[in-house]
């Protein structure tokens, strides 16, 4: 089995375990979220992760930082969601801050891939 560059980033191996956190998180969500909070919070996440891979799979540097921007984005698409989350009593403020940290790693290292194809 063939194994893409994008899968080698550890950027990339965050995010996705990331998703599958922000799955079993949303899990709980009330049913009537289902279409709202839920739906918008899981597509920002694996937003991440997909714009990572397509991104760095792009052949020229500014259409890999374009991609990386989106990831970025995204990603703060997810940290709203989540403090609209906890808002509305859905998640802990323990959950928040421990999905957070994740969070933050994450957004550095985009920041660190970003610069990397800026310097090119």
């Amino acid at each position: 089995m063939n194994i893409y560059s994008f899968e080698k980033l550890e950027v990339w191996q965050k995010s996705r375990l990331l998703v599958k956190e922000i799955y079993l998180i949303t899990k709980k969500f009330p049913e009537d979220e289902k279409f709202g909070l839920t739906s918008q919070v899981r597509r920002a996440m694996i937003s991440v992760s997909c714009n990572i891979a397509e991104g760095t799979s792009r052949w020229s540097d500014k259409e890999k930082v374009r991609f990386i921007e989106i990831a970025y984005g995204s990603l703060m698409e997810v940290v709203n969601c989540l403090i609209l989350a906890n808002d509305l009593e859905y998640i802990s403020e323990d959950k928040i801050l421990d999905l957070r940290s994740n969070i933050d790693i994450i957004a550095r290292k985009l920041n660190g891939l970003k610069k990397s194809f800026d310097k090119k």
